[in-house]
């Protein structure tokens, strides 16, 4: 089967058109009602598959358009999560993100009308030849991750007694999640995991509250819980996986090389391909590609979305054929190292800026795979 034929692609998420910006803004002050938001949303994402199609790119979305952030909006569509404004938010390099809290109020639950498949047959119906519908989601993982930092842990042990009973419950729902997502003619999914983000950070025994042997535990529970909730997808669905340090209004929250996790997440992960951040020295180097195991792809993330600045294509291109140091360029691609809008406020950049990005990406990759 094949993965990533194209060898140009995006991650997800696209910056907000104002027209869009208004109408949600219009919604939460209740101006206009759910069904007025979804005729402007639909509108937009027609557009902006439109636009995915002319520019070539082989995946398309719905640019995360109906979301408020790259996470949150998933986990909220199961039973047993609720969330409220926060008060304190997450500290990024040089912003706080005002982010809703997000936590358990009952033991997690499939919902059968979880708003994704919505979300996703919208877009499946633009599908034709040579264009096919991708569906981004967060990795089990993150999920996991939200539900167990020290500042969620009392919270989610009023509901489970133990890890493995809630690591149980979150494999169900994903599985139940994926099934009915195939039912409707999902073939591309991708899970977008900030975790193993975290655990290449310095800082990460302080994230979550423990030592270098519990961080090693961590790495373990997490490839686990990705895996087993993968392990009953259907053959002819590709998953791939997004991994990155943090995106939102063009900073970062995390730095640290690939190294710490590679012998998990690119040794062991099941999945058919990875989009990996490269676009800076926070990355570090291409060696740990040297892990990747079996036939699986890499998209290198070497075009930045927070900055509008385009990069020397030739400078690209020696970094392309750096990384095929480690793994074969046939089973390489090229896309920005994250989307262009982690959560709706989206990165220091026009819209204009983000085209241009993705046009350079194919005429990158255009030269170097012809």
């Amino acid at each position: 089967m094949c993965h990533n034929c194209s060898k140009h692609d995006f991650v997800g998420s696209f910056l907000r058109p104002e027209r869009l910006v208004t109408a949600r803004q219009e919604f939460k002050e209740g101006k206009i009602d759910a069904q007025a938001l979804k005729i402007v949303e639909d509108q937009v994402i027609e557009e902006l598959i439109n636009k995915q199609k002319e520019l070539g790119y082989e995946f398309i979305t719905d640019g995360e358009f109906r979301r408020s952030t790259w996470h949150l909006d998933f986990m909220w569509g199961f039973d047993g999560i609720d969330h409220r404004p926060t008060e304190t938010g997450l500290p990024f390099a040089d912003e706080v993100a005002l982010i809703d809290d997000t936590y358990l109020v009952g033991r997690l639950g499939f919902n059968e009308n979880h708003p994704f498949f919505e979300h996703f047959k919208f877009v499946k119906q633009f599908e034709e030849k040579g264009h096919q519908a991708k569906l981004t989601i967060p990795a089990p993982a993150q999920f996991l991750e939200q539900l167990i930092m020290p500042f969620a842990i009392d919270n989610t042990l009023k509901f489970y007694d133990s890890q493995e009973e809630l690591v149980e419950d979150l494999v169900s729902i994903y599985q139940q999640f994926i099934q009915k997502a195939y039912q409707l003619g999902l073939r591309h999914l991708q899970l977008d995991d900030c975790s193993w983000g975290l655990l290449v950070d310095k800082r990460a025994e302080d994230f979550f509250g423990t030592d270098q042997a519990g961080l090693e535990a961590i790495k373990q529970l997490f490839l686990e819980t990705n895996n087993r909730a993968i392990s009953q997808r259907p053959e002819d669905l590709v998953v791939t996986t997004h991994v990155c340090r943090g995106n939102f209004k063009s900073t970062y929250a995390v730095s640290g090389s690939y190294e710490e996790i590679a012998e998990f997440l690119f040794a062991k992960e099941e999945v058919d391909g990875y989009f990996l951040e490269f676009d800076d020295e926070r990355s570090g180097g291409f060696e740990p590609l040297r892990k990747v195991t079996g036939d699986k792809k890499v998209v290198l993330g070497l075009i930045t979305s927070k900055r509008p600045e385009l990069e020397d294509k030739d400078r690209i291109i020696a970094r392309i054929h750096e990384a095929a140091q480690y793994i074969p360029l046939e089973r390489l691609s090229l896309s920005p190292q994250c989307g262009f809008a982690s959560t709706e406020e989206g990165n220091k950049l026009t819209q204009e800026d983000q085209w241009k990005k993705l046009q350079l990406v194919k005429e990158i990759a255009d030269e170097v795979w012809g």
